[in-house]
């Protein structure tokens, strides 16, 4: 068929199973997936080797160099720095996971890091300038090497992607290099480029100050590099847009970043790429209910199996429930997480529920303002806190459960582990996402999935709960807001029938409108426009 999309690459710092710091990951993965299901369609994936993947144990092996029998694959990928020409050494791993090609890039810069985006406790203690939760401080390079790699490796393989699939701005700069460099510009010319802001928050541009390092390492002239600035950094999301197609998670996010003032809170970036005439598409990203499906116990890690969409009385939540605050109303050794405080066994009053990241986009402050005032005003309801995050964040909760009057109240899991995550996700009746943006959103589906209703700050993705559907949502970033929307899941919980309704309702908003194999034909609308670009 004239101009089907038959062969997609795929670039990614993370990807579920193998690495992952948040919903990337799952995006990544799922939407593959769904891609490779259709008959006659390449997929493939490409994110770095990590030092903390053992890829046997995985299933991965060497992938043999094409030209020789028998030999590993190895290559060499030009990283210049400014003044001096040097190199660095590829090699490959690879598996098929169901019908999703998936390569692994060995480098010793990939292979020295044992976190995706951060250094680690353990890296501090044999290196004390890597603070714990610092960001790498060579992540530029390792964007750069993981997208030279991955185009060199689809050289050596003479494969020829109709699209390739760059997710976050650790692969963007790669849409102005196929287009800008000879090597990469003749071999690439019927490729289409499609990139995914899934983050455009300050900070996760991966932008650059020092800009001959920008121009040595990445092979772009001085002009390209001093055109595709945001403010004095280049930046990768600006570079891509002069030659792939544009998208954001959310149709409401792109709204945001290029109609309203909350796009300061990117440095200004949608404006930017306004005044370049580039429109940023939204596309609310799906999920795969079957990858949280409370029905399946033992896969998901619950104590006990449920359907929120077709159980009358949900008792195996309520198992799940009561299993975890028994968990929790004592001192047992938790795996993966630090236990502070403990809540009492009482499945009567509701129990809110938060996981995430405790840092300011994600609203931390707001929430433990209002669980600070509640706990004073209402004595009918515990809250359970997942995650980890800044020190000031993860003190003042520890301070909460150490209160006198929140004992049994109060309990904060730090720390994650999926397994714990599922355990609250099943045993949770709201669930609190005060982020101050949020470009999609995936822990609302989750929780839906898991009858776990959602009390949300609408704004970017999160608009997608329905107040009084299958949410609840509150307009301002307020303590007074979210208070008012937790006082209504209250009322709402001590109203027979209301809970029951809207869990069903929300089950069954994701059912019939977001699912990946539904996304999934909007995402092929974007691979179409990208690729006739170049036709």
């Amino acid at each position: 068929m004239k101009g089907a999309i038959k062969n997609i690459w795929m670039l990614t710092r993370e990807f579920s199973g193998l690495a992952g710091a948040g919903g990337v990951k799952d995006v990544v993965k799922q939407l593959a997936g769904t891609l490779a299901g259709w008959s006659g369609r390449k997929v493939c994936v490409v994110l770095p080797l990590y030092g903390f993947i053992q890829p046997r144990d995985h299933g991965f092996l060497p992938l043999e160099d094409p030209s020789q029998t028998g030999v590993n694959l190895e290559y060499a990928v030009n990283m210049n720095y400014p003044d001096i020409e040097r190199q660095e050494t590829v090699g490959v791993w690879y598996r098929k996971l169901g019908r999703v090609h998936v390569y692994l890039l060995a480098a010793e810069r990939f292979r020295e890091k044992a976190d995706v985006y951060t250094y680690t406790s353990a890296e501090e203690g044999r290196t004390p300038w890597k603070k714990q939760g610092a960001g790498h401080v060579d992540y530029f390079a390792m964007n750069i090497l993981l997208q030279k790699g991955a185009l060199a490796l689809m050289q050596i393989l003479n494969e020829h992607p109709d699209i390739i699939h760059c997710h976050d701005g650790h692969t963007a700069v790669l849409a102005a290099m196929i287009r800008e460099i000879d090597g990469f510009r003749h071999y690439f010319r019927g490729t289409g480029v499609v990139v995914t802001i899934h983050n455009a928050g300050i900070g996760y541009h991966q932008e650059v100050a020092d800009l001959p390092f920008a121009q040595a390492i990445t092979g772009l002239s001085l002009k390209s590099v001093l055109a595709n600035r945001l403010g004095d950094n280049f930046d990768p999301f600006i570079a891509a847009g002069r030659h792939a197609v544009l998208n954001t998670v959310s149709e409401n996010y792109a709204r945001e970043l290029q109609e309203t003032r909350d796009d300061h809170l990117t440095g200004w970036l949608g404006h930017r790429l306004s005044e370049m005439g580039i429109v940023l598409e939204g596309v609310t990203n799906g999920i795969d209910p079957a990858d949280f499906d409370p029905g399946r116990a033992e896969q998901s890690g619950i104590s006990a199996g449920f359907d929120p969409l077709h159980d009358d009385e949900l008792e195996g939540k309520k198992n799940c429930k009561l299993a975890m605050l028994q968990k929790l109303s004592g001192n047992e050794i938790l795996s993966g997480v630090w236990q502070f405080g403990q809540l009492q066994p009482d499945t009567d009053k509701p129990l809110f529920t938060f996981i995430g990241r405790l840092n300011d986009q994600k609203g931390v402050d707001v929430l433990i303002s209002s669980i600070r005032y509640m706990l004073h005003q209402n004595k009918d309801f515990r809250i359970l806190l997942l995650g980890s995050g800044g020190v000031w964040e993860e003190d003042q909760i520890v301070g909460l459960t150490e209160q006198r009057g929140n004992k049994g109240r109060v309990c904060f899991l730090r720390g994650f582990s999926p397994a714990m995550a599922n355990q609250v996700y099943a045993a949770g009746d709201f669930f609190l996402i005060p982020s101050r943006y949020e470009p999609c959103g995936l822990t609302d589906y989750i929780a839906q999935l898991f009858g776990n209703l959602p009390i949300v700050h609408y704004v970017g993705g999160l608009v997608k709960v329905l107040d009084g559907k299958t949410g609840f949502t509150y307009m301002e970033d307020s303590r007074d807001d979210l208070v008012e929307a937790i006082r209504r899941a209250v009322e709402c919980y001590r109203s027979p029938g209301c809970v029951r309704r809207m869990q069903k309702d929300a089950v069954r908003q994701i059912q019939e409108n977001h699912t990946w194999d539904k996304v999934m034909k909007r995402y092929l609308q974007l691979y179409k426009k990208a690729r006739q670009q170049r036709m």
